[in-house]
């Protein structure tokens, strides 16, 4: 009788491992082998008294990032303002200093405004950009995160 008993506590401990380890093997449907995004695309730009500028203006859709410097002496207000999108606002930015905004960017047409808390004589001309059709996944780039 304990030589049976002893065969049914390895039996069951077997068991056990087996369904440890077939757990572990992760084979649920939660994982799905979907492309990465785009890689994101730096934009720099500048205000000035005149305009904003922002360079390269014209890519392809995905993740952006605009990093934007005041080059004026009044603080500004950043907005990037566009199809699919709420409009994004980001400062007041002080004069000699800088801001991002990071947006993931459907094609159409966007523009990027510098207003300010105080009147002024002339309106700062807005930047535009042209987003173009999606660039490719970033699956095949190595050392991305």
């Amino acid at each position: 009788m304990r030589e049976g008993r002893r065969t049914g506590v390895v039996l069951l401990s077997g068991l056990s491992l087996l369904g440890l380890v077939a757990a572990g093997c992760g084979g649920g449907s939660d994982f799905q082998d979907k492309p990465r995004p785009p890689v994101p695309v730096m934009l720099n730009g500048v205000i000035t008294n005149d305009r904003v500028t922002v360079q390269p203006n014209r890519i392809g859709a995905g993740p952006i990032v605009i990093t934007v410097a005041n080059e004026t002496q009044r603080s500004h207000t950043l907005t990037l303002d566009g199809p699919n999108i709420a409009p994004v606002r980001v400062g007041p930015i002080n004069p000699q200093d800088t801001a991002q905004i990071q947006q993931n960017l459907q094609p159409g047409q966007y523009t990027v405004k510098a207003g300010s808390a105080q009147a002024v004589t002339r309106e700062i001309a807005p930047a535009h950009l042209i987003i173009g059709k999606p660039r490719p996944a970033s699956n095949d780039q190595v050392g991305l995160p």
